[in-house]
């Protein structure tokens, strides 16, 4: 991605705004019980956390898949993350995509609840991060 350092800047802050935006509407579905649309949100919440992460530095976001594969690769596999962050981020997607598309597969209650802080704090963990490396 060529980007200046303050284009870059800005991208970034606008991606984990939109990733702080998103996540804050945990609470309406929560208490609509809308489960599939709940892990949809807490999905795309911690996305647009990685896409700033790559943004930051200097790699492409891609697809879905992609940004989860390349979160292994950067992130994960150079130990900046732990393996339990990229294996929560890759069920997170996997989750998500079945609640959207598989009109057989049907979230839990149980399963959005015990998801919502970790999506928390794996935004936490990102936004530390880019304050660290900036």
């Amino acid at each position: 991605m060529n980007l200046s350092k303050e284009e870059r800047r800005i991208v970034v802050g606008m991606e984990l705004e939109k990733a702080e935006r998103i996540f804050a509407e945990y609470e309406v579905l929560q208490k609509a019980g809308f489960w599939s649309t709940l892990v949809n949100r807490l999905y795309y919440s911690a996305f647009h956390a990685v896409s700033a992460m790559l943004i930051n530095d200097g790699y492409e976001v891609g697809t879905h898949k992609g940004a989860v594969i390349r979160f292994q690769q950067y992130y994960v596999k150079t130990g900046k993350f732990s393996v339990d962050d990229g294996r929560f981020y890759s069920q997170l997607q996997t989750m998500r995509e079945s609640a959207d598309y598989n009109c057989s597969y049907e979230v839990t209650e149980e399963e959005v609840i015990s998801r919502i802080e970790p999506v928390r704090l794996l935004i936490d963990k990102i936004k530390q991060y880019i304050a660290l490396t900036n």
